[in-house]
């Protein structure tokens, strides 16, 4: 049922771009998606089993433009300036992406726990999305690791591990500060351009 499920979160998607959480309702979504409303319930166990979904969907979409950010240049400091762009734009663009980065939830959007949630439905858990969701820290860290795993990888310049984190690391912060207080002329870039020397990275 791949393409049913992937029908119902684009469609709880769309509703929440215009009503709250809230407000968006099972039979809505199901008749968006063109499927029963038990075949929903069949799929997500419950409204928070979907909210967990799409939120662990737009998590997984994000973590995916960080690893093609990272893979469109040769240079170090473009990979991490272009990684810093892509978080921008997709909190940007994106409000549960943002609330996910920020942890700033508002009362438009599902909260759900952050935590593993215990169920007893029938429905497997991989599909209920019951496992815990990042938190904000936990995307620094992901998306830390992943870029230093890049730039450390075979034909990499640096050999200091521990500098290179510490430098991803704040590529990521830097990025996330652009999220809650857009920069200026320049944008994401320059201020990445600014923050890590040449010899940086």
């Amino acid at each position: 049922m791949p393409a049913a499920r992937e029908s119902l979160l684009d469609a709880a998607y769309t509703a929440l771009a215009r009503r709250p959480w809230s407000a968006v309702r099972m039979v809505d979504v199901a008749a968006v998606a063109g499927v029963s409303r038990q075949t929903l319930y069949n799929e997500f166990g419950s409204k928070e089993g979907l909210a967990r979904a799409l939120v662990r969907r737009e998590a997984d979409a994000y973590l995916a433009g960080v690893e093609r950010a990272l893979a469109t240049h040769s240079d170090a400091r473009e990979r991490l300036t272009a990684t810093a762009e892509w978080t921008a734009s997709a909190a940007r663009d994106n409000a549960l992406v943002r609330a996910m980065l920020t942890g700033c939830w508002s009362e438009r959007l599902p909260s759900p726990t952050l935590s593993a949630v215990p169920s007893s439905s029938a429905v497997p858990a991989q599909r209920r999305a019951d496992g815990p969701l990042p938190s904000p820290g936990d995307f620094v860290a992901m998306v830390r690791d992943r870029a230093v795993a890049v730039l450390s990888g075979p034909g990499a310049l640096r050999s200091d591990t521990a500098d290179l984190a510490r430098c991803c690391e704040l590529v990521v912060r830097i990025a996330l500060s652009c999220v809650a207080a857009p920069p200026g002329e320049g944008g994401v870039a320059d201020l990445i351009r600014t923050a890590l020397p040449r010899q940086a990275v």
